[in-house]
């Protein structure tokens, strides 16, 4: 097959792209905007490879993707450019309307007028997956509630408010117009090459560096976290063995509260880098809560018994497993990570120690 896949740069997305180019025959056309996070050093392993291609465009520019459609030529696109950063939903809104709504309105236009235009055969295999995240559900009140396919939206902060409409947008161009679609939402991802604004990382990195390690609150928000590389194997089922029309929950069994996330990271990391920072004694002395984010969800977790059943999808990682994984990631390529801290990967110089920029 010939894939498209936009937002590649990104963390699921180089994911996706690094497990389709190392253990599948398809051909991948990355197309990404390269925003803040958009790393194409998280591509190295593959960027070489003949059957990769990256092309710098935007989703928001129907010409520019259809006269990538024109040439390519994929039998599948898979959309995961978004903007998906909560705290900076909440700080401007204004990016999250435009990527994520009129970007995918704008994709699914020039799809749509590719599509048309195939042989019959490749009309009807010819697929869209869009891939979307568990916080268009909104928060779970009980303890023993599960996200299902059939829950209803109720997204609390701009960013899940702009992805439940871009899940609209692609649920009504298959309704009315007859586009073949998938829709897949996962829950919290998290491992290699996780950009450091996000909550894994940021705290690896602030612990390493003796920095406060922020915790929302009392820290007893509750998430479901999948590891990147079991999300890129269950994307790659549904793509190519999904059923037109259905949406399918991604999620890893592995519900944690951020607390214990944070206290998790300060243990393995007493195990694999026991020399502290300068004044600090143990890693957990560096736990700092901070106020709460605004509409901050309390829990979420996901039903993943569909893909299961019908796809035979099941996640290989534990919690502990992916953690420890991860946790050594980082600390075998602190250099990627000082690239993106300092902006030399972009060119620009960014900061990510503020508690603003954590997300969980």
């Amino acid at each position: 097959m010939r894939i498209l896949v936009t937002g590649g740069a990104g963390f699921i997305g180089s994911a996706l792209i690094r497990h389709l180019i190392q253990n599948t025959e398809h051909d991948v056309l990355n197309f990404d905007k390269l925003t803040y996070a958009g790393n194409l050093e998280s591509l190295a392993s593959i960027a070489t490879n003949t059957r990769y291609e990256f092309v710098q465009a935007d989703i928001c520019d129907q010409a520019q993707v259809s006269a990538v459609l024109e040439r390519f030529a994929p039998h599948a696109i898979m959309h995961l450019a978004a903007e998906s950063h909560v705290d900076r939903s909440i700080d401007g809104p204004a990016e999250f309307i435009q990527t994520n709504i009129v970007g995918t309105y704008s994709l699914l236009e020039a799809v749509r007028g590719y599509w048309l235009k195939l042989p019959e055969a490749e009309r009807a295999a010819f697929r869209f997956h869009h891939i979307s995240t568990d916080e268009v559900y909104g928060d779970l009140h009980g303890v023993d509630d599960l996200f299902t396919e059939t829950t209803p939206y109720a997204p609390s902060s701009p960013y899940s408010a702009s992805k439940a409409a871009s899940d609209h947008l692609v649920r009504a161009w298959h309704r009315t117009y007859g586009l073949p679609v998938v829709v897949t939402n996962c829950s919290n991802n998290y491992g290699p090459f996780h950009f450091p604004e996000k909550l894994i990382p940021l705290v690896i990195l602030n612990a390493l560096a003796g920095k406060p390690l922020p915790v929302y609150g009392n820290g007893l928000q509750v998430r479901d976290w999948l590891f990147v590389e079991d999300h890129a194997r269950a994307l790659l089922k549904v793509v190519t063995e999904g059923v037109v029309g259905e949406t399918y929950n991604i999620g890893g069994h592995n519900e944690q509260k951020n607390i214990d996330v944070v206290r998790s990271i300060c243990a393995l990391l007493e195990e694999l880098a026991p020399e502290h920072p300068a004044g600090v004694t143990n890693f957990a002395d560096l736990i700092t809560y901070v106020v709460d984010r605004p509409g901050h969800d309390l829990r979420y977790a996901i039903d993943a018994g569909k893909i299961e059943r019908e796809l035979g999808w099941t996640p290989e990682e534990t919690f502990e497993s992916g953690l420890r994984k991860t946790v050594q990631w980082y600390l075998d390529n602190l250099e990627w990570c000082r690239r993106v801290q300092d902006g030399s990967y972009q060119g620009q110089r960014l900061g990510f120690t503020h508690h603003k920029d954590l997300i969980a």
